[in-house]
């Protein structure tokens, strides 16, 4: 097998040479043939066929690179001296390169040279004109079938190659957005809980003289705190695991607008001073809520993180004809610099959850020096019946700093 590899290697390599020697031989063994059949020896007219026949026969070694040359010259010797083959072997080449005006008018020009050469011999005028169209035109069609094969052959390579290329394109692109998709994920399970954590571990380290009583409930606070954020880190690891089901995955609850209180009182337990205002109807969208939930954690992870326990306000209003509009707002921060260094792509990942359920999101200081976030979101009732889990939403998250 091997061995029949590497040879229809080498014939593909050398195949267009081989293949021209083939021609050139051919065509001289018809020349020679034409020119010894005259009767009396050789005489002059049929060295001139024979030193026609060779000049049109090896021009027949250029005929992929100037086969409209090539051509012309094996009419001119099919004109002078009846050859033939040449003429037809160059036609078969001219029909394969090229099918337009230049292949009709020499294929017309090969059709009057072989009439005008019987005229010229007093030839059978008359059976020239009826066979000449089948024979030149023989040449012609069956070059012309054969580079029409090659045209469409060459055409299904390209686009399969260009299909494979955007194949090759777009499995990038989605490896690219998984990983995106999987890193926000990440960040926005992990950023709240481990902003948290630090303000909790910040509060024991400003001030060492507390009682063991507030030590022990800050330790119990981080213990806590640090056992939700490894379920939420399994939450997210079980729903990129490709070989488990979503029915089979030990997974936590999704985030819902009802988990708001939870929200808040989780960073009213780490010393920030939430007040906050929340009216939605009890039939609140499961996509709509998570949306809601993500932003107001979102702002929270950032107060958690910039504003240092800055008093903070939440306010949540929607109904169904008018959408959600959820506004968190925080007061000037005492406290200059950050807990934890941020990786500044959590707004923009905040804007484009917003963007995908086609909402709107601005941010920016407040003319007190504090920091609002203010998301509008559309109420679109989702389907009656049971629904799997929105995957892509789910693994769309993104938190962030300002």
């Amino acid at each position: 097998m091997r061995r029949l590899r590497r040879w229809y290697a080498w014939w593909v390599r050398h195949a267009p040479r081989l293949r021209d020697v083939m021609y050139v031989g051919f065509s001289l063994l018809t020349i020679v043939l034409q020119a010894a059949s005259g009767s009396g020896g050789w005489d002059p007219k049929d060295w001139y066929v024979l030193g026609a026949g060779v000049i049109a026969s090896f021009a027949l070694l250029w005929r992929r690179r100037f086969p409209v040359t090539v051509t012309t010259i094996s009419i001119l010797a099919m004109l002078t001296a009846a050859i033939f083959v040449p003429m037809g072997l160059a036609l078969l080449t001219l029909a394969i390169r090229r099918r337009d005006v230049s292949l009709a008018i020499l294929g017309s020009a090969a059709y009057a040279a072989y009439v005008l050469n019987a005229v010229a011999t007093e030839g059978q005028v008359l059976a020239a004109v009826f066979t000449g169209p089948f024979l030149v035109g023989s040449w012609i069609a069956v070059g012309a079938y054969v580079g029409a094969r090659r045209d469409l052959m060459a055409s299904l390579r390209d686009r399969a190659e260009r299909a494979e290329a955007e194949r090759e394109l777009r499995s990038d692109q989605a490896r690219l957005g998984e990983r995106s998709r999987i890193a926000q994920e990440m960040h926005d399970v992990l950023a709240h809980k481990v902003s948290l954590i630090a303000l909790h571990a910040g509060g024991l380290e400003v001030n060492p003289t507390v009682g063991p009583d507030k030590v022990e409930g800050s330790a119990k606070l981080i213990r806590e705190t640090a056992r939700q954020a490894m379920e939420d880190l399994r939450e997210v690891l079980g729903v990129l695991r490709s070989d488990l089901s979503v029915d089979g995955a030990d997974l936590t609850p999704v985030p819902k607008a009802s988990d708001l209180e939870r929200l808040i009182t989780a960073s009213r337990d780490a010393g920030v001073t939430v007040g906050y205002d929340v009216t939605l109807p009890d039939d609140v969208p499961s996509s709509l809520g998570r949306t809601v939930y993500r932003v107001v954690q979102e702002s929270l992870t950032n107060v958690h993180k910039h504003a240092r326990g800055a008093a903070t306000d939440v306010q949540v209003h929607g109904k169904p004809d008018d959408g959600v509009t959820v506004q968190v707002t925080n007061v000037r921060p005492v406290a200059a610099g950050s807990l934890l260094p941020g990786a500044g792509a959590g707004l923009v990942g905040l804007r484009e959850r917003v963007q995908l359920v086609g909402g709107r999101l601005s941010t920016g200081p407040t003319p007190e020096g504090g920091w609002r976030v203010e998301a509008w979101l559309p109420w679109s009732r989702e389907p009656s019946g049971p629904q799997l889990p929105d995957l892509k939403s789910a693994l769309h998250g993104d938190e962030g700093e300002r």
